[in-house]
């Protein structure tokens, strides 16, 4: 592609005066990790492709399952039964070639989570997990790597941005995972399609934000209520 093309297809990005080229040239070098590529990890995945992160990795053991795809948007009826990481760089790479998409189809355990995490500028986490969001929160600590964190359970969701620029983490806000007894997940209490897709969205343009030197909301926890339709801010 050249430098022409390449200016067309990100001026709508370009021509923010707060991005402009020097942050175009920022997003390109980035090097993001998104943890997930599900419901959360899908819209992120889309967005930060589309607006050309240069590497993007994705750390994903699943594979696609037919119920997945009222809310995983990056994959369709044709990727049922492959890895999710697979299906998720068919769809980079049919978006952006020129993203450098790098698959890690792993299950992300204390084992490899420091390796895994140490290479990248930036983490998102869009697991679905209690024990794999703690364990990403304390890793991106212990190596001071900005982290994004989302959620969703049924209408609701909540957004963050974790342990950057010396900000607060996870622990900070809630010391201990809850108990798995009678824990409540999406598999239990169901989704609705959308909501993924507007957490996840603010999700990626933070982690956009974070990479283009962009302000962002630190010390604070979005809570979105798509039932109430309510957005609120909580400091901590």
């Amino acid at each position: 592609m050249t430098k022409k093309n390449q200016f067309v297809r990100y001026s709508r990005q370009i021509f923010i005066e707060e991005i402009g080229l020097e942050g175009q040239r920022k997003i390109k070098n980035a090097k993001a990790l998104v943890i997930g590529a599900g419901g959360l990890g899908s819209p992120v995945i889309q967005y930060l492709a589309a607006a050309g992160v240069g590497n993007l990795a994705v750390a994903d053991f699943d594979e696609v399952e037919l119920h997945n795809l009222n809310r995983q948007v990056i994959h369709n009826e044709r990727s049922v039964g492959i890895s999710k990481v697979e299906s998720a760089g068919d769809f980079v790479k049919n978006l952006n070639h020129q993203v450098n998409f790098i698959r890690h189809h792993v299950k992300i355990d204390a084992l490899n989570a420091e390796d895994l995490i140490s290479d990248y500028d930036v983490v998102v986490d869009g697991s679905d997990n209690f024990a794999t969001r703690y364990l990403v929160n304390d890793t991106c600590v212990k190596l001071g790597k900005p982290l994004i964190y989302g959620s969703i359970l049924g209408f609701s969701g909540q957004v963050a941005v974790f342990n950057c620029q010396g900000s607060r983490n996870l622990r900070d806000v809630f010391p201990e995972p809850p108990s798995d007894e009678n824990l409540l997940d999406c598999d239990s209490l169901g989704v609705l399609g959308p909501l993924p897709g507007i957490v996840g969205s603010m999700m990626a343009n933070l982690t956009l934000n974070i990479i283009a030197d962009l302000p962002v909301p630190v010390d604070r926890l979005t809570l979105i209520d798509t039932w109430n339709w309510s957005f609120q801010t909580v400091d901590f």
